[in-house]
């Protein structure tokens, strides 16, 4: 799914709202954002593999789209944070029983796999 479709206004609000949530990487970022503010070290340090750049452009498109908030600090060094902004915690928790029927896949999944 292409960034476009984010704004796309003539999309069914399911397509609307996986476009805003929809790479590697930003559900996890949403997840950890939840329990409160994280610096950009932060956030990479707890998800391996998710590289600077990619972090960077994340963030920069959940801002876009209102999901988080973007706070820096005037002291030395810098300090920047993130932070859910009420509409990303609003998305974060509209996504809660998804990552429910999620979990009851896999478990769905594992227990056929142990079955056969």
């Amino acid at each position: 799914m292409t960034r476009s479709r984010a704004k796309d206004l003539n999309v069914c609000g399911v397509t609307a709202a996986i476009a805003v949530i929809d790479g590697k990487w930003k559900t996890a970022l949403l997840w950890l954002l939840e329990s409160g503010p994280c610096r950009p070290g932060e956030l990479r340090r707890q998800l391996p593999g998710l590289s600077e750049k990619v972090l960077t452009q994340a963030l920069r498109e959940m801002a876009d789209d209102g999901l988080v908030h973007r706070e820096v600090y005037d002291e030395l060094p810098l300090r920047t944070e993130y932070s859910l902004t009420p509409f990303g915690r609003e998305l974060s928790e509209t996504l809660g029983p998804l990552s429910d029927w999620g979990h009851r896949r896999l478990d769905r999944l594992t227990g056929s796999a142990s079955a056969s």
